[in-house]
């Protein structure tokens, strides 16, 4: 259960991110607001788990770690691309898809055929998070298409985890999961993004950086990368799916949106998709 909690926790984290990052993308070009979200992680973690770093040097913890950063990065790189030519719903919508991926790509990377209880859930969801993020804007834009990239790379980055952690300290692999990230950032900020002007950046914005390093970043992908490695692919990228309901559930909670019918109904389909996946397998377990 704890590790279900971890994931929960991450997507509160994140659900609380999405108007921050979509201001902080009208400053700052995507890469380079990924450099920097993910060098001071890295400083945080490598400073954090010093009494792991004979470990630091290993290879299969660089190797995988680097691995899983360049598929997290593709993710959020064209997440965050898609976040500035489309709204913040359909954004989280889109995202969220990959609860559907999932399933199948274990299956094809991993062998780990999805259940019925899987696709039943991962439909539900689907349609939950439509219902909760979509206003019946169904256009699609670039800004969509990118992000539906990104939910590819998500989906990837979850079965990965899934499938390479175990038995090895999820930590010092997260800890090269930011330097991944943060390499392929600098590369593709240098070589096709204008560098930012630091010295115009206001407090907010440096305010909003240090939320998305501390909380959004080092947080929330550490309590993911820790259930992901005890959880089957299939439940943890529908736990994460979370993420949306969230993001809807800050908005109504600030004032940003109006708590609607279609906005409940919307949280009501998530919650059953979560009963179908988690709650309904082990019933049928027990009475076997």
């Amino acid at each position: 259960m704890r590790y279900r909690l971890l994931i929960i926790a991450a997507t509160i984290i994140w659900g609380s991110s999405f108007v921050i990052m979509k201001d902080v993308t009208g400053v700052m070009p995507p890469a380079w607001i990924l450099a920097v979200r993910f060098s001071a992680a890295s400083v945080i973690m490598a400073v954090a788990l010093l009494k792991y770093r004979k470990l630091y040097i290993e290879r299969s913890h660089v190797g995988y770690g680097l691995l899983f950063g360049l598929a997290m990065f593709c993710a959020y790189y064209a997440q965050t691309v898609g976040l500035t030519d489309t709204t913040p719903g359909k954004n989280a919508f889109l995202t969220g898809t990959y609860c559907i991926i999932v399933p199948f790509l274990a299956w094809f990377l991993a062998g780990r055929k999805p259940n019925h209880y899987n696709i039943i859930a991962a439909l539900l969801c689907i349609a939950g998070i439509g219902f909760i993020s979509l206003d019946g804007t169904l256009t699609m834009r670039f800004g969509d298409a990118m992000t539906l990239v990104g939910a590819l790379f998500y989906a990837l980055h979850i079965v990965l985890v899934s499938k390479f952690a175990a038995g090895r300290n999820i930590y010092v692999l997260t800890m090269w999961q930011f330097v991944g990230v943060t390499v392929c950032s600098f590369v593709v900020g240098s070589l096709f993004e204008p560098m930012p002007d630091w010295a115009s950046l206001s407090f907010e914005t440096w305010g909003s950086l240090a939320y998305l390093i501390v909380a959004c970043t080092t947080l929330a992908l550490l309590f993911q990368n820790i259930g992901q490695a005890h959880l089957p692919p299939a439940s943890a990228a529908l736990l994460l799916s979370l993420e949306a309901v969230f993001g809807v559930a800050f908005s109504v909670a600030f004032g940003a949106e109006d708590l609607t019918l279609r906005v409940v109904i919307g949280f009501a389909l998530v919650f059953i998709a979560i009963v179908v996946s988690e709650v309904l397998p082990e019933r049928a377990k027990a009475r076997s």
